[in-house]
């Protein structure tokens, strides 16, 4: 059985409702399931470009994984943004690909509709900055490897998360 979630897309019931207990809230604007965790359940939401109160969302790839989240929570507190803020500064190839993971971003919220608010703006930091790896793994997982190398390195550290079985 499925049923209609935002702007009349059809999703499966089970999936909104494991999104909700990832999240422990309502989720909002889900667009389609991003990416789905080796368990099952979603880890990633692709999500609209605009809430439905009309508020701008710029998080297209939003990570509802609480292992994950925790996982790279402590990544964040380990400093590990400021190196990548720094190897971006000094590595010419990684800032170029790392543009381009911005560029990817932005092209696959464009296609899910238009928000002049955020033209232009993808998150996570990019395409300068280094400002949540919660962001980069998310891309990294929706649209694959590949797309954002600091996202693929996130992934790399993070290690199974799923190891000990669904997060909910």
């Amino acid at each position: 059985m499925t049923t209609c979630w935002n702007n009349g897309r059809v999703i499966d019931p089970e999936d909104i409702a494991a999104v909700e207990a990832q999240l422990g809230r309502e989720p909002r604007a889900i667009h389609e399931v991003g990416h789905r965790c080796p368990c099952g359940n979603p880890d990633v939401v692709t999500t609209e470009p605009r809430l439905p109160n009309g508020t701008p969302f710029p998080t297209t790839f939003y990570l509802t994984c609480p292992r994950a989240a925790s996982r790279i929570g402590t990544l964040e507190g380990s400093g590990l943004m400021k190196q990548m803020q720094d190897r971006l500064a000094d590595d010419p190839d990684l800032a170029a690909a790392y543009r381009r993971a911005h560029e990817r971003y932005l092209e696959a919220r464009a296609a899910l509709g238009s928000v002049p608010e955020i033209e232009g703006i993808s998150a996570g930091g990019m395409p300068d900055r280094v400002k949540c790896l919660h962001v980069l793994a998310g891309q990294a997982l929706a649209q694959g490897r590949g797309v954002n190398p600091l996202g693929d390195e996130v992934l790399d550290l993070l290690g199974p998360w799923w190891g000990s079985g669904p997060c909910v």
